[in-house]
């Protein structure tokens, strides 16, 4: 192991956890677990979904208890029971999905709980002027009177940052915090955290995006499998040794998957599917010509809130285009319904698996057959034995990690959730298969086999329009690549043009 935990003296030293263990039914989520924080770091926690990420910062912020193991903070035990006596330590953590009171004002956010009171009644002036204090420390200028859903995500992020801050938090735990950022306020979150850090704060910062992670981490700890697999300074591991780690292959397996997969078979003809002409809509994409073809990978590239989405929604017809046409094998359709797309042929997997896509309390079969059974319609009741005869072919074909296809689809990672809405288009076997961030939020280990799966797909003859806000991604896997600045189409790109300085700088104009 490539630690630098010998060389920790204790007053550099925040949190030290050692031998950590939790269990839950049928499954040791940790399996003794060292972890440790210094004053004035950041820390990234890294792994595969399942390899205990989570578990161990439930256990640090006292969502769940420990199993085994002890935990020192600042040089004493704690074992904190509950979150709210995990951030009297000084322990606080701000989440993916960040959880305040959207309808209430930021500086109410802020001291949700805490309100000072003056002559027995909440001092609203008092809760204004400190809450505004506090995100100026954060290099951030709002009225604080405002409805916090009346902000950006980010800005919503830095209030729950703020709200750590207020009460003294001195280990602070950031869970995803970039993935529905842009890379504009990625920047500003960062500089946030240098500030931070510089302060003395010990910031544990968890991420999929391997960019970020090494742009603001000072070390790694690498979990699989509930296991530590190591520490790590940042500036001494190579990437590819990262994922070599995190996903348990050598550095040359990882390097294969890494492998360009959108390179054009070699003297084929692809025949035209979907011919999009000017098709647009007021306030979400200007008209704009794609083309589609079959057995190729179309991506679309663009900063967040560029369009990509907005025109994935008008392909499979949730939003009707006010303008253009489409003509699917040369003649004219109407996809104005998510129901009249997928009688064409024409699958959509959304970028938000959890509220758009799966149906979490039904069980992995039901999610799996759900579109095949919608395009055969309700009357003609696919069979219990056919259902589990699909359910059993996709989870075999993909991969999908289940003791049962009974078992809800909550209970699964999100790559083995991401699997599984692919299984469920795959079931109704379309032309057209749009992907919308197919990839976000999940391992690279999953990444890898989805990306294959995508190559596999293509070379069947299915048509692909895969969208991704990891400009990586959009060059590994594309034939043609769209690129989009405010909701137009700015270029196309194809075969050696496919460079990621060359999407840059039109995204950049």
């Amino acid at each position: 192991m490539n630690s630098s935990a010998g060389n920790l003296t204790a007053p550099a030293t925040l949190l030290s956890a050692r031998g950590i263990t939790k269990n839950f039914p049928g499954v040791r989520a940790l399996d003794g677990v060292d972890f440790t924080l210094r004053r004035g770091e950041i820390h990234a926690l890294l792994g595969e979904n399942g390899a205990g990420k989570s578990t161990l910062i439930k256990v640090l912020t006292g969502v769940c208890r420990r199993d085994g193991g002890e935990v020192l903070f600042d040089g004493r035990p704690i074992d904190p029971r509950w979150p709210a006596e995990a951030q009297r330590l000084g322990i606080s953590a701000v989440y993916q999905e960040v959880n305040l009171i959207p309808f209430s004002s930021v500086a109410e956010n802020i001291f949700l709980g805490r309100q000072p009171l003056k002559f027995g009644r909440i001092d609203w002036k008092q809760i204004n002027l400190r809450a505004a204090e506090t995100l100026r420390r954060l290099d951030l200028e709002v009225d604080v009177t405002q409805p916090l859903n009346s902000f950006s995500i980010a800005i919503q992020q830095m209030v729950a940052i703020a709200r750590a801050l207020d009460i003294d938090a001195r280990a602070l735990v950031l869970d995803e915090p970039t993935s529905s950022l842009d890379a504009n306020e990625v920047g500003h979150l960062f500089a946030v955290l240098r500030k931070l850090k510089a302060q003395g704060l010990g910031i544990i910062f968890v991420s999929h995006f391997l960019d970020q992670v090494y742009a603001i981490s000072d070390r790694f700890t690498v979990l699989r499998n509930g296991k530590l697999v190591g520490e790590y300074e940042s500036a001494k591991l190579p990437r590819l040794e990262l994922i070599a780690k995190m996903i348990g292959k050598d550095p040359q397996a990882v390097e294969e998957m890494s492998a360009r997969h959108g390179a054009p078979p070699v003297g084929t003809e692809r025949k035209t599917f979907m011919q999009v002409n000017g098709l647009g809509r007021r306030g979400s994409v200007a008209p704009l010509d794609l083309t589609i073809r079959n057995g190729e990978v179309l991506g679309l590239a663009g900063l967040l809130g560029s369009g990509r989405t907005e025109t994935a929604r008008l392909l499979f017809g949730i939003d009707r285009a006010e303008i253009g046409r489409v003509e699917l094998d040369g003649r004219v359709v109407a996809l104005n319904s998510p129901r009249a797309a997928l009688a064409h042929g024409v699958g959509f997997c959304p970028e938000d698996r959890k509220t758009q896509a799966i149906i979490p309390d039904l069980s992995l079969r039901e999610n799996i057959v759900l579109a095949l059974q919608a395009s055969k319609g309700w009357l003609r009741k696919i069979s219990a034995a056919q259902q589990q005869q699909l359910a059993a072919h996709y989870i075999r074909a993909l991969g999908i990690a289940t003791s049962d296809a009974e078992k809800p689809i909550k209970f699964l990672s999100g790559g083995n959730q991401q699997k599984a809405i692919l299984a469920r288009w795959l079931a109704s076997q379309p032309r057209l298969l749009i992907l919308d961030e197919p990839t976000r939020g999940i391992d690279v280990g999953a990444k890898a086999e989805i990306e294959k799966l995508i190559a596999e797909l293509c070379a069947k003859g299915m048509a692909i329009l895969f969208i991704s806000s990891e400009l990586e991604e959009v060059v590994r896997d594309s034939h043609r690549v769209v690129v989009l600045r405010d909701r137009r189409k700015v270029c196309e790109l194809a075969g050696a043009e496919i460079e990621l300085s060359t999407i840059m700088k039109a995204i950049a104009g």
